[in-house]
C-alpha cells in the first residue's frame, strides 16, 4: 500500500491517503499544524473536451497513433487525469478515421484506456447557420442520421460518450432519445433551435450545454431564445471555458449563480494550449497569434478568437481570482462534477473506494502549481527540482 499526506482541497485539514491496486483504500485526517509546507490533495482534472494540446491536433489529417499519446501526457502535466478527446465537423471519412485512431490507441494501451473516459463527437449535426455554427466546416454540417452514427460508433469500438448536436433538425428527438438509451450523453450545442426545440431535446434526454454561451448568434432576440431556455432548463448540465477571453465575467457569474451545482468547466483547448506565446500558423494555413496573457487570436484581427489556449487548471486559477467561488468549488467545476456529468467513477473524488486519481499540488499567490498526477494510483507526472510534495 501507498500512502500520502497534504491538505484536503476542501476542509483545509490535513490527511493522510492510502491507496492500494488503483484505489483509495483509506483517508485518514491528521492533526493541524504538523507540517506548513504540506502540499494540496486534490481529485484529478476531468476535461470532457479537448481537440489537442502541445502542437498536436486530433482534427488534423493524418492523426497518427502518437498524437493522442502525446496530447495525454501533456495533459498529465496540466493535472488532467481523464479526458474526452473531441472530435469535430468533417467528412464522414475523416471522422471515421478520427476515431478508429482513438480506439486503436486505447485498445493498445491500458494506460491510455483509463485516461481516455471516452470520444466526444462535436458535429456534424449541428446548426448550419453562421455564428452558431462556429469554425465547423459548413459542407459537412448535416441533420442527425443514426445509421452514420452507429458505423462511426463502430469504428470507435463504442467508445462514443458525448455527442454535441443542434435540435433545430426534424427527428433530432428520436436521435436523442437512441443515444439516451445507449448510455451517450446528448449536450445541446452550436445551436439555433427555438426555445420550444430545446425543451423538447431535454425531454428526449438531453443532458448538457456544450460552452454555452460560445458558438451562438452575434446577435438575438432578448427573450426568448437559446441561452435563456438553456439556463432555465434546471436538468441541463452547463459547460463553460472560463479562460477569461471566451465569456466575459458577467456572463460566467451568471451561469455559475444560475446553474449551481450543475456549472462545470471545459477547456475546449486546441493543438496551441501549452505552447510558448508567439505566432504560429495553423494546419489549414492561417496564422495565429497566442499572447503573453493567454489569449489565442487571429494574427489579422486580434479581436477574433482562434480558440483556447489554455487547460481547466488555468479556468480553475481565474474563477478563484476572480472572488466569485471558493478554490474547492472552482476545482469540483472541473473535476467531481464532470465526472458526475459523465457518470464516471471518479466522481465521489477523494473518497475510500474511489479510483485513485489525485494531485497534488502548491498554492503561490495567483497561481496553482502542480508537483505530482497521479492516475489509477501510478505518478504520471512529476515536476523537477520539487521538496516537500508530501509522499
Amino acid at each position: 500500500m501507498k500512502e500520502c499526506i497534504g491538505i484536503h482541497y476542501r476542509t483545509g485539514r490535513p490527511i493522510r491517503l492510502k491507496w492500494h491496486r488503483g484505489n483509495i483504500e483509506e483517508i485518514q485526517e491528521l492533526s493541524d499544524g504538523i507540517g506548513d509546507d504540506l502540499p494540496y490533495l486534490a481529485p484529478g482534472l476531468v476535461d470532457l473536451q479537448v481537440n489537442g494540446y502541445g502542437g498536436y491536433d486530433l482534427n488534423a489529417w493524418p492523426m497518427e497513433e502518437e498524437h493522442v499519446r502525446h496530447v495525454t501526457r501533456g495533459l498529465w502535466k496540466e493535472g488532467v487525469t481523464s479526458y474526452f478527446p473531441t472530435i469535430i465537423t468533417n467528412s464522414n471519412e475523416a471522422i471515421e478515421r478520427a476515431v478508429g485512431v482513438i480506439s486503436a490507441v486505447c485498445d493498445k494501451e491500458k494506460g491510455m484506456d483509463r485516461c481516455i473516459a471516452g470520444i466526444h463527437l462535436e458535429g456534424p449535426f449541428i446548426s448550419p447557420e453562421e455564428g452558431p455554427r462556429g469554425a465547423h466546416h459548413r459542407e459537412y454540417v448535416k441533420g442527425p442520421d443514426w445509421s452514420l452514427f452507429q458505423r462511426w460508433q463502430e469504428a470507435a469500438g463504442g467508445r462514443i460518450k458525448v455527442v454535441t448536436l443542434s435540435p433545430e433538425w426534424p427527428g433530432a428527438g428520436e436521435f436523442i432519445q437512441r443515444c439516451a438509451a445507449q448510455g451517450v450523453i446528448v449536450s445541446i450545442g452550436h445551436t439555433a433551435a427555438t426555445p420550444e426545440q430545446i425543451r423538447e431535446a431535454v425531454n428526449a434526454g438531453a443532458s448538457m450545454s456544450t460552452h454555452l454561451g460560445n458558438g451562438a448568434h452575434l446577435l438575438l432576440p432578448r427573450h426568448p431564445n437559446y441561452l435563456w431556455e438553456q439556463l432555465a432548463q434546471e436538468d441541463l448540465w452547463s459547460c463553460m471555458i472560463a479562460d477569461g477571453f471566451h465569456l466575459p465575467e458577467s456572463v460566467l457569474k451568471v451561469i455559475l449563480r444560475v446553474k449551481g451545482e450543475k456549472a462545470l468547466l471545459v477547456s475546449d483547448s486546441v493543438s496551441f494550449c501549452g505552447m510558448e506565446p508567439g505566432e504560429y500558423t495553423t494546419h489549414i494555413g492561417g496564422k495565429v497569434v497566442l499572447t503573453p496573457e493567454g489569449k489565442l487570436h487571429l494574427a489579422e484581427n486580434p479581436n477574433l478568437l482562434a480558440g483556447s489556449a489554455q487547460t481547466l487548471k488555468w479556468g480553475v486559477e481565474h474563477l478563484k481570482n476572480t472572488g466569485w467561488c471558493p478554490l474547492s468549488e472552482a476545482w469540483e467545476m472541473a473535476s467531481t462534477r464532470p465526472s458526475r456529468a459523465a457518470n464516471l467513477p471518479g466522481r465521489e473524488g477523494l473518497a475510500e473506494g474511489a479510483p485513485a486519481d489525485f494531485l497534488l499540488f502548491q498554492r503561490k499567490k495567483s497561481a496553482l502549481h502542480l508537483l505530482k498526477t497521479y492516475k489509477h494510483g501510478d505518478c504520471v507526472y512529476h515536476a523537477r527540482n520539487v521538496k516537500g510534495d508530501g509522499s
